[in-house]
């Protein structure tokens, strides 16, 4: 059974408090999920069967802060919910809806922080992010608060992403070499949402999540 964002973060966080040696290890895994597709799955599945994480939570994105247009955000939710909620010691969170405003990492980090004082957080991330990274805010900061876990991709070099990893943590928990996730875009999914090839998006998301994309007509599939 899926358990509710909150729901699973508060429990998390009520153990994690018990005791400072014991910090639960939580692997934050943000993104726009718009849609979610399976190479989400398979980043979560793998990092928390590999990782020495205790919990990856999913963070959807509720206000880009480089424009990009999005599905509205409880639907981004509920698909989030629907393909990775149900995966052992994956939970999902609607912090950044809770936040409002522009979706701004280290602010969710530092949030967080703030609540979960007995987290040890990294930041789970595909290598094809990388190029992305000159615009993040305060990505210094972010490295202290979250060192990340970079998961190679298909089709991204992996030097820097072994870079990037090596900085964060002289002994990464996760090598681009271990696991090259496919080279599934969410752009390409809701392009073929919008023509009507439903046999091209069944091949890349949940089953779940095109059933519900379908249900409420969501990238111009109709309902």
């Amino acid at each position: 059974m899926a358990r509710t964002a909150e729901g699973a973060a508060g429990a998390a966080g009520g153990r994690a408090r018990g005791s400072a040696s014991e910090a639960r290890r939580v692997a934050i895994f943000g993104g726009s999920f718009n849609p979610p597709h399976v190479a989400h799955v398979l980043a979560a599945t793998y990092a928390i069967s590999v990782a020495p994480i205790d919990e990856v939570l999913v963070v959807p994105v509720y206000r880009h802060p480089f424009s990009k247009e999005l599905a509205p955000f409880e639907h981004r939710l509920a698909m989030c919910q629907l393909a990775l909620g149900w995966l052992p010691s994956v939970s999902v969170s609607a912090v950044e809806r809770d936040l409002g405003g522009e979706s701004l990492t280290l602010r969710t980090l530092e949030h967080l922080a703030a609540a979960h004082p007995g987290w040890a957080m990294r930041l789970l991330v595909g290598a094809d992010v990388l190029t992305d990274l000159p615009r993040w805010h305060r990505f210094d900061r972010i490295e202290q608060l979250a060192p990340p876990i970079v998961l190679g991709r298909s089709g991204f070099a992996a030097t820097a992403a072994e870079r990037l990893d090596a900085a964060a943590d002289p002994r990464p928990l996760l090598r681009p070499a271990d696991v090259l996730l496919p080279q599934i875009s969410s752009s390409e999914i809701r392009r073929a949402f919008a023509a009507g090839d439903l046999e091209a998006v069944r091949q890349r998301v949940p089953r779940a999540v095109l059933d519900y994309a379908l249900a409420h007509g969501l990238y111009g599939s109709g309902a």
